[in-house]
């Protein structure tokens, strides 16, 4: 009787097998760069957001299967797209999407704060993106407690409610304290629940920390009590958000040490104009305006990997993609903090939008800009909105240019050396009656792999081949055992497979089968 899992993954498997990019050497990227090698190992994501309703669930108060239709959908769009990563908002506003003991259900999900929606959504979605071989990473924020500025509008058991010194107004909303050492080990804790209890592969931060540089966020009571010893108010801030972010490295390793842990900071860290070490450009100032510092974060080994949100045409004035693409590989060069850079998939097509986002081919040029910079191994597109609209089909243009082959997601530098998972075994690759190749991998070692990676090769493969992706052909969801069909496959190929584990580790690769 085949598994639970096996029964689930059915449809994820027919999604993978028409997601593949075929035939095989078939591309539009050779016209970029005919030497250009695909690489095994991208990050391709995308955000989901949550809060006021961006992505998922689309509106509060959704039924039960209308919730869980519109997140399969999404999850179908990932494969569509030919992404392999999810990031999802679980805590958008120190609430949840599961059920914690430390912050009440999101009022996201039903409309009202603390009504329970009926089923486990953090659950379903880690499951759902699993079946489809896809990472699922829980993105948090850490400090935003509300998007209107009345206590008394949050849940009579909320921890703001609760501890009412613990929250602070600014800009009609309302925030935790990150001076306070007990909010920040209360948001540690509320965001671990979920990194214990679930499957997930990634904790993620977004880019809200402190909300201004100003005093107008009065947390001048908290400076007063832990301030000491700081030359001013802005360097306690940052080193209180620099505690988070590495309190947060320490005990997710403790918890659950392969899971990947960063952040998607804004793009600039500070303007060389202020500070040589800054990038070339003129723009708003995470160091300054939010007390996070992010270079530093890099410098330090506190992150597994940064996303900075580049979200800036190629040229832009005060911010160019072309001078902080070569910045942030430069900050991220010789560590091993990993490099994914966050597309503004939002602004192309936007009519709104500068002249430079009309065009097409705009977010498939960043790609191709990249590619001279070997510390960026892959990107994280917002938002899934616009992943689907695909305005002036500039994500069509930017996938059917780079992402022509399947991608396994990058392995952390420091789980790399770990053991892989055991080599599996090609049992047939048979030429199916209504065409293509029938393929059947079994997998050998004690742990279901978390996927399978199908190469094909016109003859015998030599043992060096599998390094990059030129002859992978399919990144299928792991079980004991997969049968996926290669609709080009034809006599005479050889197929080999490759087990992948949750750390994107891979085996040896199998035994090769000649298609007779």
């Amino acid at each position: 009787m085949p598994s639970r899992r096996t029964v689930l993954k059915g449809l994820a498997l027919a999604a993978a097998a028409t997601a593949v990019p075929l035939p095989a050497l078939a591309s539009s990227a050779s016209s970029l760069d005919d030497a250009y090698v695909p690489p095994l190992r991208q990050m391709r994501g995308m955000w989901i957001a949550s809060v006021v309703n961006i992505n998922w669930p689309s509106k509060q108060g959704l039924s039960v299967d209308q919730q869980k239709a519109e997140y399969i959908a999404w999850m179908d769009l990932a494969v569509q797209r030919k992404l392999n990563s999810v990031f999802v908002q679980i805590r958008p506003t120190a609430d949840a999407f599961w059920p914690s003991p430390f912050e009440p259900w999101s009022h996201w999900l039903t409309g009202t704060q603390g009504q329970d929606p009926g089923y486990d959504p953090l659950g379903f979605a880690v499951e759902e993106a699993h079946k489809r071989g896809l990472a699922f990473h829980a993105w948090f924020n850490p400090y935003r407690v509300s998007m209107q500025p009345d206590p008394a509008q949050l849940h009579p058991d909320h921890p703001g409610r609760k501890h009412p010194d613990w929250i602070l107004p600014f800009g009609g909303k309302l925030y935790y304290n990150p001076g306070l050492p007990e909010v920040r080990k209360f948001c540690q804790d509320a965001m671990l629940d979920a990194l214990t209890r679930y499957d997930i592969d990634g904790l993620h931060f977004d880019d809200y920390f402190y909300p201004t540089n100003t005093t107008a966020f009065d947390d001048s009571a908290a400076f007063a009590q832990h301030g000491a010893g700081f030359p001013d108010l802005a360097t306690w801030r940052r080193h209180n958000v620099d505690l988070m972010v590495s309190e947060m490295q320490q005990r997710v390793r403790e918890v659950r040490p392969e899971v990947a842990w960063g952040i998607s900071p804004s793009g600039i860290w500070r303007n060389k104009a202020g500070d040589p070490l800054g990038s070339d450009t003129n723009g708003g100032q995470s160091y300054d305006n939010l007390h996070a510092d992010t270079r530093g974060w890099v410098k330090k080994g506190w992150l597994d990997y940064i996303a900075p949100q580049l979200y800036w045409y190629i040229g832009q004035p005060p911010a160019d993609y072309s001078k902080l693409v070569p910045w942030w590989s430069d900050v991220a060069s010789g560590t091993n903090t990993l490099l994914w850079i966050g597309q503004a998939a939002y602004k192309a097509g936007d009519p709104a939008q500068a002249a430079p986002w009309q065009d097409p081919a705009e977010l498939s040029k960043h790609l191709t800009l990249n590619r001279a910079h070997p510390e960026i191994s892959g990107d994280i597109w917002y938002n899934a909105n616009d992943l689907r609209a695909d305005r002036i089909a500039s994500i069509s243009t930017a996938v059917g240019d780079h992402y022509t082959r399947p991608a396994l997601a990058p392995v952390l530098p420091r789980l790399a050396g770990g053991e892989g998972p055991r080599r599996p075994v090609v049992a047939y690759a048979l030429r199916r009656p209504a065409g293509g190749v029938e393929v059947r991998a079994v997998a050998t070692g004690r742990d279901e792999p978390f996927q399978f990676a199908v190469f094909r090769f016109p003859d015998r493969a030599a043992s060096g081949a599998f390094g990059d992706a030129r002859h992978l052909v399919a990144v299928v969801p792991g079980d004991r055992q997969v049968r996926w069909v290669d609709p080009d496959g034809k006599r005479g190929d050889h197929y080999y497979v490759v087990a992948v584990d949750r750390a994107n580790r891979t085996s040896r690769p199998s035994n090769g089968f000649r298609v007779l």
